[in-house]
């Protein structure tokens, strides 16, 4: 079995329940397939960088994987079906990282250095 990493853009007017959900079924369907999901992240509401299909912004999504090609071809197959789902990007990878992606890395670091955690930071040196 390989090893890959799916991202995907669900549409905006989606509520967060309903991206997981999303997450959940197309993880059924891996496993259904002969396939291990190793985890998953939801990275949030993000802005894209152009229109798909008359959206602005898009949930994303990603799913670590063990699993055969085929599982993987018809996972991808019923996301490309599926009128929620705007974009899909399969990768094989030779190794998943351990902890968190990257992208959840730098969320976490863009909510350390946000003006609310400065100002509470502030008003905690002022106070003693």
């Amino acid at each position: 079995m390989a090893l890959y990493e799916h991202v995907f853009i669900s549409r905006q007017d989606l509520t967060t329940l309903q991206t997981e959900d999303l997450i959940k079924q197309y993880s059924d369907i891996l496993k259904e397939n002969g396939g291990k999901v190793i985890g998953h992240e939801y990275w949030g509401l993000r802005t894209l960088a152009y229109k798909i299909n008359k959206n602005r912004k898009g949930h994303y999504c990603l799913i670590k994987s063990d699993s055969p090609p085929s599982a993987s071809h018809e996972m991808e197959r019923l996301m490309k079906l599926n009128e929620d789902i705007m974009r899909v990007l399969t990768i094989k990878v030779q190794k998943h990282e351990d902890g968190p992606s990257i992208m959840m890395r730098s969320k976490s670091k863009n909510e350390e250095h946000s003006p609310e955690h400065t100002e509470k930071s502030e008003t905690q040196e002022l106070t003693n």
